[in-house]
């Protein structure tokens, strides 16, 4: 009985609305995507932001849109340019996604991020939450969907104390929720709270069952990865024993990580040497 009255208990949901909308009207964060929604700039701040902190984000956003000021300049540009612009970011194929969906954006719609979600969920990187953060932020379309920040939201106010909550415990309140009328302003706002509630309550995200405890970077095959790109950025058509001695790690390690490079077609091989696709 007590699960059905959170559910369906609309004053519940009406006061959510009200504690955000005051939060954000005093706490709003003055974001450059947000202050310029320009769809190629909400494209590359949502990619950019699935596993960067804001505040590292507010430091490289700026920098990769000067360098690449339009969808068409990223769609021309060499991989090696982007990792490059990348860098300090970490997840490298996420910008190798990005060229990518660029690429085809350019290629097959004029150039024009689309405002269809089943569209956008077919391009590398994009999956149905980023999808629909994109059509919100950028074409301010209202479809329902769960990130960290919203996900610590519905968790605090309406499952405290619990632990376990699936997201399709949290999706119908979250679409009960959703303004549907200025939803690009209503996920800020809940974006903005979030995060206001992690700094001020142990992590509500912890008692999700989807979270996760990022692995030990130090010393593990996503380092090498970086390590292995860094490299290549300075010093191209390297060796595994070359590769290996510059990023001081054993060889069976060092060719694991190269391997999967090669695969996600990151790399090249010629010849046992090893370059940046260009």
């Amino acid at each position: 009985m007590q699960q059905k009255i959170r559910y369906n208990n609309l004053s519940n949901v009406a006061e959510l609305r009200k504690i955000v909308r005051a939060f954000y009207k005093k706490n709003a964060r003055p974001l450059p995507w947000r202050e310029n929604t320009d769809p190629y700039w909400v494209m590359v701040s949502e990619i950019m932001l699935q596993q960067t902190q804001v505040s590292r984000g507010l430091v490289k956003f700026p920098e990769f849109i000067s360098k690449f000021p339009t969808l068409a300049s990223l769609a021309q540009a060499t991989t090696p340019e982007v990792l490059a612009a990348w860098q300090g970011l970490g997840y490298n194929r996420r910008a190798l996604f990005l060229k990518r969906t660029a690429e085809l954006i350019v290629a097959h719609h004029a150039g024009e991020v689309p405002r269809d979600i089943e569209t956008l969920k077919r391009f590398p990187g994009i999956g149905p939450n980023t999808a629909a953060s994109i059509l919100a932020f950028a074409y301010n379309i209202p479809n329902a969907f769960i990130e960290t920040n919203v996900r610590t939201v519905f968790l605090h106010h309406f499952f405290a104390g619990e632990e376990n909550i699936s997201d399709a415990q949290l999706m119908p309140l979250i679409a009960e929720a959703l303004d549907r009328v200025h939803p690009r302003e209503w996920y800020w706002a809940l974006m903005d709270y979030g995060t206001h509630l992690k700094k001020q309550h142990k992590n509500p995200s912890r008692r999700s069952r989807h979270h996760t405890v990022q692995t030990k970077f130090e010393g593990s095959l996503r380092q090498i990865r970086g390590k292995i790109l860094k490299i290549l950025l300075i010093e191209d058509d390297l060796t595994t024993e070359e590769l290996a001695t510059r990023a001081d790690r054993e060889l069976r390690q060092t060719q694991r990580a190269i391997d999967q490079l090669v695969d996600e077609k990151f790399l090249y091989a010629n010849d046992g040497r090893y370059s940046l696709v260009k």
